[in-house]
C-alpha cells in the first residue's frame, strides 16, 4: 500500500512516500480503516526529529488525524460493520490502564497515532475499534480529520482543565495554528471575550472571521502583553491560551491578571523555558497543562463540529504523493490552519 513515511529521524530528506508497505491486519478489538484524508501537526515535525526515548519502527507512518470506511473489523468488533464511514481519536490507551476507570484516559500511558504507534497518512490503517466516530454522510473525510487532534486538545483544555466561564477574558498567543484557530471558537462559543496576538495581518484577520473580538499584530505591537493590559483597563486577561512556550511564556505571564490562569498544550518555540517565579507568585497565577483529551471529550468536540457550530479552518489540500510539501508548508507557517492530505 502507499504511505507517507519516516525511513529515519531528521530533517525534510527523512519522510518519503513508499508504495509496498503491507497491508496491515486488524487484531482482537481493532478494525482496518481504508484512509480517505489525514492531517498534519506539529507534533509530525517533532517525531520526525525524535527524542531520547522514542523509538520507532522504521518505516514509520506519520499523521495523527484520519478519516475513512471500515475496512475490515478483528475478533470481537460486532458493533461496528465494514463501509461505515468514521473519523478516528488519535489519543490511544490499554484496556487495562488505570486512567481508563477515571474517565480521563488521557492522563495514562497514551500512545498518539503518528507518534508511538502508525498513523493515518496511508491507503490503510488499524485503529482501536473505541477510537472510531461514525462520521454523518454530510460531513466530509477532510472536515473531519482536520478537527480530531486540534479540537480534542483545544476543548479539553480550555473547557475541562480550563473550566473557562462565560464572561470571563481569554488571550490566545498565536492566532494561526490548529489548535489555536480551534481555541479562538471554542472560546467565543463558551461565552468568553476574546482576544488573539496574531503575527501578520492575514493571520489576524483570520482570528477575527474565527470570532475574536480584539486582535493585535504583533509585527506592528511587539510588545503585546503592554498592549493586552491596556486594552483590559490595566486588569489583564482571565485566562492565557499559551502553545508557543520559550518565546512567549513570559508576555503571557504578564498579561493574566492576578488570579489568572495559563493554558499550556504545546511548545513550538521550545521545551525549555525561564520563569519568573516573583510575577508567578505574587500574581497568584496557575499554569495548567494537558495533552490531548479523554473520548468523552473528543465525542462532544465532534458533535459541535458535525452540527457546524465550530469548523476546522485548512489552509491546504494536497495528495498523499505531495506529503514532503505539505510538511514544508507546516514547517515553515506557511499557511494558517490545518494541512490534510488527500489519499
Amino acid at each position: 500500500m502507499r504511505a507517507a513515511v519516516l525511513t529515519q529521524h531528521g530533517g525534510p530528506e527523512a519522510l518519503t512516500v513508499v508504495d509496498d508497505l503491507p497491508v496491515p491486519e486488524p487484531g482482537p478489538g481493532e478494525v482496518r480503516l481504508r484512509m480517505r484524508a489525514a492531517a498534519l501537526n506539529r507534533l509530525d515535525l517533532v517525531v520526525r526529529g525524535g527524542w531520547p526515548g522514542l523509538v520507532l519502527d522504521f518505516p514509520h507512518v506519520i499523521a495523527a488525524d484520519g478519516a475513512g470506511e471500515i475496512d475490515a473489523c478483528g475478533p470481537g468488533v460486532e458493533e461496528l460493520q465494514t463501509g461505515m464511514r468514521v473519523c478516528v481519536d488519535p489519543a490511544v490507551i490499554a484496556d487495562d490502564d488505570p486512567a481508563m476507570r477515571s474517565g480521563l484516559e488521557n492522563q495514562g500511558h497514551l500512545h498518539i497515532l503518528g507518534e508511538q504507534r502508525p498513523g493515518t497518512a496511508a491507503e490503510y490503517a488499524v485503529v482501536p475499534a473505541r477510537n472510531l466516530l461514525p462520521l454523518p454522510n454530510h460531513v466530509s473525510h477532510e472536515f473531519a480529520a482536520a478537527a480530531g487532534l486540534v479540537f480534542v486538545t483545544a476543548w479539553h483544555s480550555l473547557m475541562t482543565r480550563g473550566a473557562l466561564q462565560a464572561g470571563e477574558t481569554v488571550l490566545i498567543v498565536g492566532a494561526g495554528g490548529g489548535v489555536n484557530t480551534a481555541s479562538i471558537q471554542i472560546a467565543r462559543l463558551a461565552g468568553a471575550q476574546v482576544l488573539a496576538v496574531g503575527s501578520t495581518a492575514e493571520r489576524c484577520k483570520l482570528a477575527l472571521e474565527l470570532g475574536a473580538h480584539q486582535v493585535i499584530n504583533r509585527a506592528d505591537t511587539p510588545d503585546w502583553s503592554r498592549e493586552v493590559w491596556q486594552m483590559t483597563g490595566r486588569r489583564g486577561v482571565d485566562v492565557v491560551v499559551d502553545n508557543v512556550g520559550f518565546a512567549t511564556l513570559s508576555d503571557s505571564l504578564r498579561a493574566a491578571r492576578n488570579g489568572g490562569r495559563i493554558l499550556v498544550v504545546g511548545n513550538t518555540s521550545g521545551r525549555q523555558v525561564t520563569l519568573d517565579l516573583p510575577l508567578l507568585f505574587i500574581k497568584h497565577l496557575s499554569i495548567v497543562s494537558s495533552t490531548m483529551g479523554p473520548h468523552r471529550d473528543y465525542r462532544h468536540v465532534m458533535k459541535l463540529v458535525f452540527d457546524g457550530v465550530l469548523k476546522p479552518h485548512i489552509g491546504a489540500q494536497l495528495p498523499l504523493d505531495q506529503a514532503r510539501e505539505a510538511m514544508r508548508l507546516l514547517e515553515d507557517y506557511v499557511v494558517p490552519g490545518k494541512i490534510v492530505l488527500q489519499m
